[in-house]
């Protein structure tokens, strides 16, 4: 089952990086150009979203998840910022 891309836009990078710590699967960050970093790596956190902050906040990303749950948290947290 391929998964769905989630746009995420005007992101609090801090309160993201705590959602993605709290996912079950694999979380990708998705480049316009196809790359793919898994974000459960520090390492690729650093890399992938070095490029994508503006002023402390994500300006543009695409996600994809191998977990349904984790979809559907990170796509409320895009919507509704945290709880």
């Amino acid at each position: 089952m391929a998964s769905k891309t989630i746009e995420l836009h005007d992101v609090n990078v801090p309160e993201f990086l705590k959602e993605l710590d709290s996912c079950k699967g694999n979380v990708y960050l998705v480049t316009r150009e196809g790359d793919r970093l898994n974000l459960r790596s520090k390492l690729c956190q650093l890399v992938g979203l070095t490029q994508l902050i503006e002023g402390g906040k994500i300006a543009e990303a695409f996600v994809e998840c191998d977990d349904p749950e984790d979809e559907s948290k990170l796509f409320r947290f895009n919507l509704f910022g945290k709880k």
